[in-house]
């Protein structure tokens, strides 16, 4: 009997160490599966961005009526935009005219803050928009930053022209942002950024716990 527990103890140190490695190897090609569709979803994405100058209420206000007039401004030029590239160039073009804008709204409100606009790689965290969800990483982004630019920011998306859907309005426009990404996207990506059921991370069930119930089941009998 004694024989027999050692064997079983010797069998279960194995097999958690063997289960161990493979959930490891397992769980490094998950991470790399899931850098290489976010780097993917990066490549046909536009962010748009905006930072106030600071977290004050006053400077949180100003950014959204900045962040209006500049949406109202690029709503007409970019929200029948065929590609990315079209969708980069209207922005490009109107850079000047955006931060003349967005300068006459501060100017308005009683500020003297400059803007500075870019469009720039940025790191973002993870992100929800409405039913859609962007994965942590690098994205392409325009960028309005007023004053010190150490506020909150508020940011959507401008390609797929996501800015110009009302996510207040619920479902009907919830629909339209998904037509809107499922336009740019393969089936795989979307399944990354779509938030309908879950958190948006892939899970590995893990099973040594479960085995090692059945080891001790074994070893009652």
């Amino acid at each position: 009997m004694k024989k027999k527990i050692l064997m079983v103890i010797i069998l279960a140190i194995f097999y958690i160490v063997f289960m161990s490695v493979n959930y490891v190897f397992a769980n490094t090609e998950m991470n790399s599966s899931e850098d290489n569709v976010q780097m993917s979803i990066a490549k046909k994405v536009i962010r748009f961005h905006v930072l106030a100058n600071s977290d004050s209420g006053e400077d949180q206000s100003l950014k959204l009526k900045v962040r209006d007039a500049v949406i109202n401004y690029m709503k007409p030029k970019l929200e029948n935009s065929k590609d990315i590239n079209e969708s980069r160039k209207i922005l490009i073009n109107s850079d000047w005219a955006i931060r003349r804008i967005a300068d006459k709204v501060i100017k308005e409100n009683g500020y003297q803050y400059k803007v500075n606009t870019e469009l720039a790689k940025v790191d973002f965290p993870v992100k929800s928009y409405g039913n859609i969800i962007l994965p942590e990483g690098k994205y392409e982004a325009y960028r309005v930053l007023i004053g010190q630019a150490k506020g909150h920011n508020w940011w959507c998306v401008m390609f797929p022209p996501l800015c110009f859907t009302d996510i207040t309005k619920g479902a009907i426009e919830e629909k339209k942002t998904d037509n809107e990404m499922k336009k740019v996207l393969t089936p795989e990506e979307y399944k990354v950024v779509c938030n309908y059921k879950d958190d948006g991370k892939i899970h590995v069930k893990f099973k040594i716990v479960e085995e090692m119930k059945k080891i001790i089941n074994d070893l009652k009998k």
